[in-house]
């Protein structure tokens, strides 16, 4: 039995079919590539704020620690969770923060308070004995984000002063309309922060004010009794935060 050999087709169309395979292989895998994410920060606008304390020369009264927050687990994550109703979210994947939502929250605070307070946060770092320091802690029960209607922060936060006895425990429930889309809804919750920002600004002023000797002195006080004020409302704060 014979066989007829076939014709080998030149190596020009090999090629080509190749490239065209690679090619059409290209164009799918495009078409089904995720669009590209945009990230969010609730970074604090300082326009409006007090100068920095690196414009002055004077050492500050007081120091402040900001802890690390604490949010709801079901928004402890890079991506976007919004409400959709009272029992659903939605986690958008294409819509994430810069960095962790705890994260997020402790660096604008921080920024905030030092800015509004003309202080240095020293968390983690070494510092005098000699200025007194106070400790600012903050668990957010509820971080709500719901668009077209509004933004929603539910914090529990106390201001200590670091070597006495003295803490003050408040909370702040903000919520801020907001319109429609994700730039809209991250602003309403840097306006809400705003708001618990000078909250908590204003608490570590009357704390410091109520015990101005202890201040002046940066002394521990253990063994003397200390002022504790009240919590400081949050419609004295509103137009402070510019709300």
């Amino acid at each position: 039995m014979m066989f007829a050999r076939l014709p080998r087709p030149p190596r020009a169309l090999l090629r080509g079919a190749v490239y065209a395979g690679a090619l059409a292989a290209a164009v799918a895998l495009a078409a089904c590539a995720s669009p590209p994410s945009r990230f969010y920060t609730l970074g604090a606008d300082t326009a409006g704020s007090a100068a920095p304390v690196s414009a002055s020369t004077a050492a500050p009264a007081w120091l402040i620690e900001v802890a690390p927050i604490d949010v709801p687990p079901q928004v402890a994550k890079n991506q976007l969770v919004v409400q959709t109703g009272p029992t659903q979210v939605k986690v958008l994947e294409e819509e994430r923060w810069a960095s962790l939502p705890g994260d997020e929250i402790r660096r604008a605070l921080s920024t905030t308070l030092t800015q509004q307070l003309r202080t240095i946060d020293v968390y983690g770092t070494a510092h005098s004995d000699a200025t007194p320091v106070y400790r600012v802690s903050m668990n957010v029960q509820r971080f709500e984000s719901w668009p077209g209607s509004h933004a929603l922060m539910d914090a529990v936060w106390s201001v200590r002063a670091v070597r006495s006895n003295a803490v003050m425990t408040c909370r702040s429930v903000v919520s801020e309309p907001v319109g429609g889309g994700y730039d809209v809804l991250v602003e309403g919750h840097r306006q809400a922060l705003a708001q618990i920002s000078a909250q908590i600004a204003s608490a570590v002023q009357a704390m410091a004010a109520a015990n101005p000797a202890r201040a002046a002195s940066g002394a521990s006080g253990k063994g003397t009794s200390v002022v504790v004020p009240a919590c400081p409302s949050a419609a004295a704060t509103k137009a402070a935060a510019g709300g």
